[in-house]
């Protein structure tokens, strides 16, 4: 049985809970959302809805022993970067840094968001819930793809920063998700960096990106 973590039960997630039971009546799927009314939209499809912060829920009961097969991130926040801030809280703090425009210009339509995090698409519009993220063609379009973001942004040049990349992978057309040892697996190439680090989240069409550096506390 494969089990899912779904954090955030708003547009998104309710999609994901819809189209992942859809696609597994077996499945073990967790919804977490601080808003209950908002659960109670999924809570027909979901095995479990837990009310709370999701990031501090992922931060609390996702450990090496225990986790879901994929984690569907669908809160507004780079869940990626808020849960290594949490998981370094003791011993480091994160420093934004501000992403240059050398690393951002080649990957299509970039919007800033809240806190310094920046998002990006390779698509000059909207791109439609159902896609199958292709391999070479946008679904779209028809035309071959550019580049693979993920691809694109593993290269950044680590002498201007170190990159650290969490593909994102289709699970169900519209829902996207990682596996847990992907976030341990960044986590202990962030700690084991000395510089400023770049971290992605990313499929072959869209990324959300944060810059920072570790700052050790000092008690």
């Amino acid at each position: 049985m494969k089990t899912f973590w779904i954090l955030g039960a708003g547009q998104f997630g309710e999609k994901a809970a819809v189209r992942l039971r859809l696609k597994d009546t077996e499945a073990a799927i967790i919804v977490v959302d601080q808003d209950r009314s908002a659960l109670c939209s999924v809570e027909a499809m979901a095995t479990t809805v837990v009310v709370g912060d999701a990031v501090g829920y992922l931060a609390e009961h996702l450990t090496v022993s225990d986790q879901p097969d994929w984690i569907v991130p669908a809160v507004p926040v780079h869940v990626a970067f808020e849960w290594l801030s949490k998981r370094l809280s003791a011993i480091y703090r994160l420093e934004k840094l501000t992403i240059p425009e050398s690393v951002t210009q080649k990957l299509g339509h970039v919007v800033k968001g809240e806190g310094g995090s920046v998002y990006t698409s390779m698509a000059e519009f909207i791109c439609p819930d159902n896609c199958p993220e292709p391999a070479d063609l946008c679904f779209v379009t028809g035309k071959p793809r550019p580049i693979d973001l993920y691809e694109e942004l593993s290269a950044v040049d680590p002498h201007r920063m170190t990159p650290v990349i969490i593909r994102s992978r289709q699970l169900s057309a519209g829902v996207g998700g990682y596996r847990p040892g992907d976030l341990f697996d960044a986590l202990r190439k962030v700690k084991a960096c000395d510089g400023p680090v770049l971290l992605g989240t990313a499929c072959r069409c869209h990324s959300v990106l944060d810059a920072f550096r570790l700052i050790p506390r000092t008690s």
